[in-house]
């Protein structure tokens, strides 16, 4: 395996100069009860308040800053469940851009209106949303913005990571859901870079552990399939990219069931007042199922990466 080049703190830092002014500064809230349940200081880090519900815009914002005059003419192109998705429609129209954007037939009927609203052109299928994708990017032109492997969206989504020791210098632990590793990537490298020692840990649905699969084979692995309530967390594949974070930055990956991932989701809305999608609660799922453990008095914060849940999905969880 060849070493790649890994995102530094000082591309983290010229994507937040870039972003900056368009984004906003989440707020961390500390949960009394939940501290004094789990004998350690519990704080989340409220990024369902950002633009398009999720922390998505920053590393799509990010990459498509980037973009030449003329790329921007011809438009851009990804593949998304959801969040990635109204993130950079969002993002295009910021920009003066179009946006095409692939998504699952089953995908949130909630996501897919926002991303449409937004003045994304969404084109659903059954079939390989990657394949799709490349197929629409070669058949009209278009630049390809990654959904998570890609250095600009990690450094990007690495801002959250220096946000949280800016507002908490002494955090001990940062807890996040793992998708295709694009935030735990990005939030590692900033927290490690500021804090060394700090511990960072990925969270999975048993049922979509991409990322683990691949630290215990070795090597970036695709799963033959996905199932879990967190639709936000179902990439079926880990990158080549934020793998190589993982594996050298010593990321800690987790799962935890969705049975998990609901209780933490109903618990951050009865204790803490705020609705996080599934994907969002799964830091807290891992404290409180066991699959974390942390020493008394901890400083640990959960990012709460979304919050793009509708009332069909509350429903079935209820």
């Amino acid at each position: 395996m060849t070493d790649r080049p890994l995102v530094t703190l000082d591309d983290v830092r010229a994507a937040k100069r870039v972003i900056d002014w368009r984004v906003r500064r989440t707020p961390m809230l500390r949960s009394d009860q939940l501290s004094e349940r789990l004998g350690a200081g519990i704080h989340f880090k409220l990024e369902l308040f950002q633009k398009t519900g999720s922390f998505k815009v920053r590393g799509a914002l990010n990459r498509m800053s980037a973009l030449s005059a003329d790329e921007r003419r011809r438009g851009v192109v990804t593949m998304s469940a959801g969040n990635h998705a109204q993130a950079v429609a969002w993002a295009a129209r910021v920009l003066g851009t179009h946006a095409t954007i692939v998504m699952p037939a089953r995908a949130v009927r909630s996501k897919v209106e926002a991303t449409r609203n937004y003045g994304g052109e969404v084109i659903q299928t059954e079939a390989d949303l990657i394949e799709t994708m490349h197929a629409v990017q070669r058949e009209r032109g278009l630049v390809t913005v990654h959904p998570f492997d890609d250095p600009m969206v990690i450094a990007g989504a690495g801002t959250v990571g220096d946000e949280v020791i800016d507002d908490l210098p002494e955090t001990a632990v940062i807890l996040v859901g793992v998708g295709g590793g694009g935030i735990v990537s990005g939030v590692a490298v900033a927290a490690l870079a500021r804090r060394p020692g700090i511990r960072v840990i990925g969270v999975e649905p048993e049922g979509a552990a991409a990322m683990r699969l691949s630290l215990d084979r070795g090597s970036p692995q695709k799963l033959a399939a996905v199932d879990s309530i967190a639709d936000g967390l179902a990439a079926p594949w880990a990158g080549d990219l934020t793998f190589e974070h993982v594996r050298r930055l010593g990321v800690e990956i987790v799962t935890v069931t969705d049975a998990a991932i609901t209780n933490a989701m109903w618990t951050i809305l009865e204790r803490c007042k705020v609705v996080a999608e599934p994907a969002g609660a799964a830091g807290l799922a891992a404290l409180l199922s066991g699959a974390v453990t942390v020493p008394p008095r901890a400083n640990v914060v959960c990012i709460v990466t979304g919050g793009n849940v509708d009332r069909e999905k509350l429903r079935s969880l209820a």
